[in-house]
């Protein structure tokens, strides 16, 4: 599901040198075509290769305009359809728009437990001071055992 932009709600980030969409895209597709001689929309951002498209909706996600949709699959939708996934803080929300004017809404949500009650570094030992100053001590010292006399140079 390539993304594209709809230029009727795009507003270019209000004149950015570089949009949101722009900024957050990981293989570099989103571009803003500033005088309108790409796309014919001056001032609005557009994805410059779609069926290159990592499909992440890391754009469609961030747009603050709301104006980066998705086309859909057949299997989802049919031909026709728009697919608009929408991140909020506990869930993700598809709007999907079948081509007769249906609309459907799925909410699923994207954590189990509460935004930043985990503690990664429960459970580890503490740090001695002086084992950091000796550095024969590696953290990888004797976890492993390779007979290396076959590598000697005789």
């Amino acid at each position: 599901m390539p993304t594209y932009v709809r230029t009727d709600k795009c507003d270019g980030c209000q004149d950015q040198k570089k949009t949101v969409c722009m900024h957050i895209c990981p293989h570099d597709l989103m571009r803003l075509d500033k005088d309108g001689s790409e796309t014919g929309h001056a001032k609005k951002a557009y994805n410059q290769e779609p069926e290159q498209c990592w499909e992440c909706y890391a754009c469609v996600k961030i747009c603050p305009q709301n104006a980066i949709e998705c086309r859909s699959y057949a299997d989802v939708t049919p031909l026709g359809g728009m697919v608009q996934p929408m991140r909020g803080s506990d869930a993700i929300v598809w709007n999907i728009k079948f081509r007769n004017g249906n609309k459907k809404r799925f909410e699923f949500p994207i954590r189990t437990i509460a935004e930043e009650s985990i503690d990664p570094y429960s459970g580890t030992p503490e740090t001695i001071e002086a084992e950091l100053a000796d550095h024969s001590t590696l953290f990888t010292k004797g976890t492993h055992s390779c007979d290396f006399s076959q590598f000697n140079a005789s």
